[in-house]
């Protein structure tokens, strides 16, 4: 590619992906024949597996998918039969890396929004079969108003998301490291405790994939889980993992009580 941004070579796949160079995520499906340099197997993740099959599957459904990151999850959606993805996000190079994957895959059922989707849930009177949040609470500022504000629009919910657990964090100080105070905090009536984190170096890598501020604020998933009941909903699953080389996660799955 040269300095005009101007490619010389044929058209190929390669060349979509190579527009970002060193910020993808994923790896991409082996027949489009490309290389991300990017490990996560988002386009073949068990744990949307694992969420439709206790959720009843999205045939026909609609949905809300919250920071698609490069729409890996949307194509597992679409490929699952479901009739409309809305799928939202804010990370500027995401969103456009979400469009070059659409045009790789053809999806067609999906549309691509670039916003806050904390926003979009505060003004949207939309109502969605289903609600995929994989990634995105453990990243918000006040993570239990957008479990509130889904509760008012989502009927079935997928999460996966990274808790505080203070036993499991003080024994990895490569996530210890990057935790500063707590404190008590309340959201609609609810009484919860929020843990300080922050991003450190991931802040400088030209993909980074984390919120929109230097920080976000991790609950204890016992506060989690009561929040979730708190706003009507009703735990389905939930899966723990307690040594993820991040800090603890947890998938869980909802509907409506």
């Amino acid at each position: 590619m040269s300095e005009l941004n101007f490619f010389d070579k044929s058209p190929s796949n390669q060349n979509l992906i190579d527009l970002f160079d060193g910020q993808w995520s994923s790896r991409m499906p082996s027949h489009l024949g490309v290389e991300t340099g990017g490990s996560a197997g988002l386009h073949d993740d068990d744990r949307v597996r694992w969420a439709l099959e206790l959720l009843g599957g999205v045939s026909g459904k609609k949905i809300l998918e919250l920071g698609p990151l490069e729409a890996g999850h949307t194509a597992m959606l679409e490929e699952a039969g479901a009739s409309e993805i809305t799928s939202i996000e804010a990370n500027a190079s995401a969103f456009q890396r979400c469009l070059i994957v659409k045009e790789l895959l053809g999806l067609n059922r999906s549309k691509f929004l670039l916003g806050n989707f904390v926003s979009y849930l505060r003004e949207t009177t939309a109502v969605f079969d289903l609600g995929v949040a994989c990634g995105v609470l453990y990243h918000m500022k006040n993570p239990v108003e957008l479990i509130e504000l889904l509760s008012r629009r989502v009927e079935r919910l997928f999460v996966w998301t990274h808790f505080y657990d203070e036993e499991l964090i003080a024994a990895d100080p490569r996530v210890k490291q990057y935790f500063a105070g707590c404190w008590n905090a309340s959201h609609q009536g609810f009484e919860h405790r929020l843990h300080a984190h922050g991003y450190g170096e991931a802040l400088d890598w030209k993909g980074f994939c984390g919120g929109g501020s230097e920080s976000s604020n991790w609950m204890e998933k016992s506060d989690m889980l009561d929040a979730f009941e708190h706003f009507g909903y009703r735990k389905l699953g939930e899966v723990v993992e307690p040594t993820h080389p991040h800090g603890p996660a947890v998938w869980l799955a909802f509907d409506r009580s």
